[in-house]
């Protein structure tokens, strides 16, 4: 597939992500490594929500471990119960945050992140990494993203 994504603007939520998961499919099929596919789902998703951040943290040893990502610097490693995306981890489910202020435990890795989503990838009942979204608005994220975003890791293997 070309480099080049369909980005729509003027469009629901649903809508948008209905346009890019086939993007984001083509971009994966065929490429055997998790890094480079991480990068461009992480890419892909950034230029069509233009959210605050999103990246994955990949478990090494007892940690999540920053990996592909885009936007501002993020903390490197978090332990596992640890702020929201260790608790995802902990607990092997999304988690939804619409304000993190208000989240016990949570990690302030950029202070203009104001809500957060983030989604365990599971292979055999364990989980190797979280896909994490942050937004700078409340209650940014709910049932549809949590869908669609479980439906694009689909496509992504540890």
């Amino acid at each position: 597939m070309a480099e080049d994504l369909l980005i729509i603007k003027d469009a629901s939520k649903e809508e948008k992500y209905k346009s890019i998961i086939p993007q984001i499919e083509a971009l994966v099929t065929g490429e055997t490594d998790g890094i480079a596919n991480m990068a461009n789902v992480c890419a892909a998703l950034k230029e069509q929500f233009n959210w605050f951040w999103v990246g994955f943290y990949l478990v090494k040893n007892d940690e999540l471990v920053l990996g592909p990502f885009q936007g501002p610097v993020a903390c490197t490693r978090i332990r596992k119960g640890k702020g929201v995306c260790g608790t995802s981890w902990q607990k092997k489910e999304t988690l939804v945050v619409p304000n993190v202020d208000e989240f016990p435990g949570h990690i302030a890795c950029a202070s203009a992140s104001k809500s957060e989503i983030v989604l365990p990838l599971i292979k055999n009942n364990e989980v190797w990494g979280v896909l994490d979204v942050d937004s700078e608005y409340l209650a940014h994220f709910d049932d549809i993203d949590a869908l669609y975003l479980n439906k694009i890791l689909e496509f992504i293997h540890g």
